[in-house]
């Protein structure tokens, strides 16, 4: 450890560290008894049972797990870019020097960010008649959209001022500065941020079953409430519960990717 890291980080003695391992043992210890007591109360309520996973040998099951899986990556693609697009664009207009633009744009922003996103997934599919793809993805990007043009917004007023003064008085236009200054700094603060706006994106693919669209919870709700199967419930979300979280960990690798790539580029420039 450099002087200048422990000069702000005391390092732990020979007590500390074994009271730290006797800590860490605990937890673990703690967290087994855990998994162990759910693991047995599986097994007695018969969620292992043979007859209960027998559905997933099916053929007809796998393709319709694996269309319901496509379906919300379908969604979550469309609803993402979309969303994207509305952030940049109303944040533009939040950041507008006209008024008018700013006043606008705020009140978009504001009306579908303070709106539950379920209740306007229902007000589009049933008051408006559209299909329920359609409808989910406008749901999914009107919320998420206006969330984004905060956070987008909040990035670009994070960079210190200076440098935008800086560049007016070197005769910059104000597009030239936000597009060459201003975002490429917002950017790396704004990532995290970003990427867990998508994670809860494609969390929320997940309420097109409540429209009776045909995505990856619908497929397994399809399959859990099925009397032929002795209604598996258990082994349905035992099976899809981590292909949702293997997806959200692959958004959030991506962007941890992405922030120590542009801290590389950054050390080598």
């Amino acid at each position: 450890m450099s002087v200048e890291s422990s000069a702000l980080y005391d390092v732990p003695g020979p007590s500390a560290k074994a009271r730290h391992r006797l800590y860490g043992w605990i937890a673990s210890v703690v967290l087994a008894a855990i998994v162990a007591w759910i693991v047995y109360k599986l097994i007695d309520t018969g969620q292992f049972d043979g007859d209960k996973w027998a559905p997933f040998e099916y053929k007809g099951v796998q393709r319709l797990l694996l269309r319901g899986l496509g379906h919300t990556l379908q969604v979550f693609a469309w609803a993402a870019v979309l969303s994207l697009l509305f952030g940049a664009v109303f944040a533009a207009g939040r950041l507008s020097d006209h008024r008018v633009v700013r006043w606008v744009a705020g009140v978009v922003v504001e009306f579908f960010r303070a709106m539950p996103v379920l209740v306007m997934i229902f007000f589009i599919f049933i008051a408006m008649k559209v299909e329920p793809r359609l409808a989910l993805i406008s749901g999914l990007t009107l919320y998420n959209g206006s969330v984004l043009a905060e956070v987008f917004r909040g990035g670009v007023n994070a960079v210190p001022k200076g440098q935008r003064e800086a560049a007016y008085a070197l005769g910059m236009r104000k597009t030239t500065v936000m597009v060459n200054i201003l975002i490429p700094q917002a950017v790396r603060t704004m990532l995290p941020t970003i990427i867990s706006q998508l994670v809860v994106t494609l969390k929320d693919t997940s309420l097109g079953y409540l429209i009776s669209y045909e995505e990856f919870l619908y497929a397994g709700k399809q399959i859990a409430t099925n009397l032929d199967y002795s209604l598996p419930f258990i082994p349905v979300v035992i099976v899809i519960a981590p292909i949702y979280i293997g997806m959200c960990m692959l958004l959030s690798g991506l962007a941890r990717y992405l922030e120590s790539s542009g801290r590389r580029r950054r050390k080598v420039a």
